[in-house]
């Protein structure tokens, strides 16, 4: 019984201990309700009105819903293209930025030299770099096709083609290849020495080295590369976008209202579909199911990436 008189100062003690941890959290919390909670509550309200950002929402129930996934036209290409960039991208990026890591790791000198030079263009601004590459691979009077002419190679019409017009955009995305290179070498540097030399005191290979010691030791950097990708591809737009109205040779002027995905829809995607709905048809409801399919994609795809079954963590590193 003298215990009992404890048990409210352990009360008042844990309270304390609580709020306390909820102000150190209240940042946090705050930015996650301002800048993630609330506008996804928002999206969620909106695609079930009519609301063109003038005159106040009206409740129309699935009415959007039906009509981004049964009659819009262009959903389909610009989900289609999405998911391609996500497959397509995602992977050559993962794939040659551990590459290029790999090799610079291995330089004996001048390695300062080559991560600048790889690093140097993911600095450079998206729409710059779109517009270097338009013009680089201009079919007319680029560069690039003039000397595939030169050696007797075909030379793509790139951006004015919708079956290049995609690859094209890999391209420029392998080239801005400087921020995965720089983690997977971070990752790699950090590798024990003590494993490769115990791996080539009993014979291993190359392949059979990165097999048994290196990948196992960077999977969790691969995890982080993957996911990240896969999240920003979903929201790939500017360089699309760019790349498209450069290529198509239309003057854009104050007013002009440019239909993105040249050509032939084939560089449309579902985040410039989101806007040309609702800043250009000012069709909010629309683009708010378009936002919320895409977050619903980006959310099952990175949960698959993650589950323990997916082959990209070893046992040690799953959850």
């Amino acid at each position: 019984m003298a215990l009992l008189p404890a048990a409210p100062a352990l009360r008042r003690k844990r309270t304390r201990a609580r709020l306390r941890t909820l102000g150190f959290l209240s940042p946090w919390l705050i930015g996650f309700g301002v800048f993630f909670g609330y506008p996804l509550i928002a999206t969620v309200y909106f695609s079930f009105m009519h609301y063109n950002q003038i005159q106040a929402p009206t409740f129309v129930g699935l009415r959007n819903w039906t009509y981004v996934l049964r009659q819009m036209p262009l959903f389909g290409p610009a989900l289609w293209n999405t998911l391609w960039l996500v497959v397509v991208m995602v992977a050559l990026r993962v794939v040659f930025g551990l590459g290029v890591g790999l090799l610079i790791t291995k330089v004996k000198s001048g390695a300062g030299f080559f991560r600048t030079a790889f690093y140097l263009p993911y600095l450079a601004p998206p729409v710059a770099a779109t517009v270097s590459f338009v013009f680089l691979l201009n079919p007319g009077t680029g560069p690039v096709n003039e000397l595939l002419s030169t050696i007797g190679l075909p030379a793509p019409d790139w951006f004015n083609d919708p079956a290049w017009a995609k690859p094209s955009l890999v391209l420029l995305s392998l080239w801005g290849i400087g921020d995965l290179m720089v983690i997977f070498m971070a990752a790699l540097l950090d590798v024990p020495r003590e494993q490769y030399e115990a791996a080539e005191l009993d014979g291993a290979g190359r392949l059979a080295t990165f097999r048994y010691v290196t990948w196992p030791s960077i999977t969790p950097i691969v995890m982080f590369a993957v996911v990240t990708g896969v999240v920003q591809t979903m929201q790939y737009y500017t360089q699309a976008l760019v790349a498209g109205k450069l290529a198509s040779g239309v003057n854009v002027g104050p007013g002009t209202v440019i239909q993105p995905g040249y050509p032939d829809h084939s560089t449309l995607t579902v985040p410039q579909l989101v806007y040309s709905l609702g800043f250009q048809n000012f069709n909010t409801g629309a683009a708010c199911v378009l936002s919320l399919v895409l977050f619903v994609i980006a959310m099952a795809v990175t949960s698959l990436l993650m589950r323990k079954n997916a082959g990209l963590l070893t046992a040690e590193d799953r959850p």
